[in-house]
């Protein structure tokens, strides 16, 4: 019986097709998921900076009234995409040691989608708020489209369409 119970504790293939406990995963995941945000954390906070920085600056100023609501609107995203990439450390730290770490990966990794698309959502509005200002509203429709477009295919798409050709788990 007790040869039994260390069986059934220990390493096992999981649907991962690895051998490891259901902590041994999470563990993992987490892990996995820490190190992508360390990835999207410093172009978030590069670009929060110099949205913060912009009003103070001469040609703030020269913005028309939709320049200075796109310009409010990206900084909205971008700080609301540093709230959902930075929760999930926030998250791990406030339920550290209470054995919450499946909740912590399962919610931390929609908090990381979320906060990707708020990103990509912003860079789109710092585009089309620079390129509004320097080329005009043709360049600056031209550039977002394209750039959207980007961002919607090699984020989401692309993944979303390979993970619904995989076999199931």
């Amino acid at each position: 019986m007790a040869e039994e119970e260390s069986k059934s504790s220990g390493p096992r293939m999981t649907d991962s097709g690895r051998p490891e406990s259901e902590e041994e995963r999470a563990d993992r995941n987490l892990s996995d998921l820490l190190q992508e945000l360390r990835v999207a954390l410093p172009g978030v906070q590069v670009l929060f900076a110099f949205l913060l920085t912009v009003p103070f600056t001469q040609r703030f100023s020269q913005l028309n009234e939709v320049q200075k609501d796109i310009y409010f609107g990206v900084m909205m995203c971008i700080a609301l995409a540093t709230v959902l990439l930075v929760a999930p450390t926030a998250g791990h730290r406030i339920l550290f040691r209470r054995q919450q770490k499946e909740y912590i990966v399962t919610l931390s990794n929609n908090l990381a989608l979320g906060g990707l698309a708020l990103l990509a959502i912003a860079i789109c509005g710092v585009i089309a708020l620079i390129s509004d200002f320097i080329f005009g509203t043709t360049a600056a429709i031209t550039s977002t489209i394209v750039m959207a477009v980007a961002f919607a295919a090699f984020w989401f798409v692309g993944p979303i369409i390979r993970r619904q050709n995989l076999p199931p788990r």
